[in-house]
């Protein structure tokens, strides 16, 4: 499909720098670009890239002022990464989608299927599991007893879904992810063993929440353990039992939440975050890369480091651990000084 600088600019509500007649007919990254592509750039630090692409057509924010030679046409709107991401959501819309249900697949009788559905081979549905309109369960999906999921999801390929789990409307869960395996409880003995708390509830997933490739969501030891609505997890990420993530949350990969957090709505969490269990965590926090989180955590608050501070603490904290080295050297220089001082002391009484 090709459309023209005028076509996008009038979706995007931009405005033209060049040919309104140019067209394109894929994407590229601003740096590979070539002829008939588009291309966007938001950061400043990639500007020296757009006085060299071959890109036709370059997306970029309203407030870039070019300090060279431009050869794209240019569309100018108020968020460059935004309105690139929109284009890129229509283009996967229009990609033809997978339907109908392969021969290969194992599905229960008592299991019930909505229309438009699509289920690949290999796939197992087990007795009593209720999946909407138009969603699409790729091959080798394992998805247990009772489970429910609702209209538009999308299960990719090794996913596992443990019985009673409850999936909302337009989820996408990546390949390889768990959801509903055994929380981690365990009750220690007199004599040094433990035993196993049995884990009878389950996991809910709202509607319009996207979890990464081989994510793990346990399930509750009672009750659920819930993802509200919009939430957004990365690859490789644990959750669990009990814990609730608020709506429209983005944590990045390899994050730990250890059980019955409770984390509010519109954080975000950069990748490696840990938070030890039973903590409260407000809205819209955020918590660095790596972080350590022990206690609880305002609303609105910015933390770093391990154990983790607030962000004026820690960069105040930081810009003396940076000089401990430094420190050390006075600090000897000053006890060698007041050893002699004492010595010579000792010597004239």
């Amino acid at each position: 499909m090709e459309f023209t600088a005028e076509m996008i600019a009038s979706y995007l509500g931009g405005d033209i720098v060049g040919d309104s007649g140019t067209k394109v007919s894929e994407f590229a990254k601003i740096e590979e670009g070539r002829e008939g592509a588009l291309s966007f750039i938001a950061n400043p630090k990639y500007e020296h890239y757009i006085y060299e692409t071959r890109s036709t057509i370059v997306i970029v924010n309203r407030s870039f002022i070019p300090t060279g030679t431009v050869h794209p046409t240019l569309i100018k709107v108020d968020d460059a990464y935004g309105s690139f991401a929109k284009l890129l959501e229509l283009y996967a819309a229009h990609q033809p989608r997978k339907r109908g249900i392969s021969d290969k697949a194992d599905i229960s009788p008592d299991a019930s299927i909505g229309t438009d559905c699509y289920v690949g081979a290999f796939a197992v549905i087990e007795a009593g599991t209720k999946i909407g309109d138009g969603t699409c369960i790729y091959p080798h999906v394992y998805i247990g007893d009772g489970v429910t999921i609702g209209k538009g999801t999308t299960i990719n390929s090794g996913v596992k879904i443990y019985a009673g789990c409850r999936i909302g409307d337009n989820v996408t869960i990546h390949a390889g992810t768990v959801i509903g395996a055994d929380g981690f409880g365990f009750a220690p003995n007199a004599d040094g063993t433990y035993s196993k708390i049995p884990q009878i509830g389950n996991v809910v997933i709202e509607d319009d929440v996207e979890i990464g490739a081989n994510t793990c969501i346990d399930r509750a030891t009672m009750g659920s353990t819930i993802i509200r609505r919009g939430v957004k997890l990365d690859n490789l990420i644990q959750i669990g039992h009990n814990v609730v993530i608020g709506e429209n949350t983005v944590c990045a990969a390899q994050v730990g939440i250890a059980g019955t957090c409770k984390v509010g709505s519109n954080c975000m969490f950069g990748g490696q975050v840990g938070l030890a269990g039973h903590l409260t965590v407000g809205d819209r926090v955020q918590l660095g890369s790596k972080s350590g989180i022990s206690n609880n955590v305002p609303s609105g608050e910015t933390y770093l480091g391990y154990p983790a501070l607030p962000v004026g603490k820690f960069h105040r904290s930081n810009a003396v651990f940076r000089n401990l080295p430094e420190l050390s050297k006075t600090v000897y220089r000053l006890e060698k000084q007041m050893a002699e001082l004492t010595a010579e002391k000792g010597k004239t009484e």
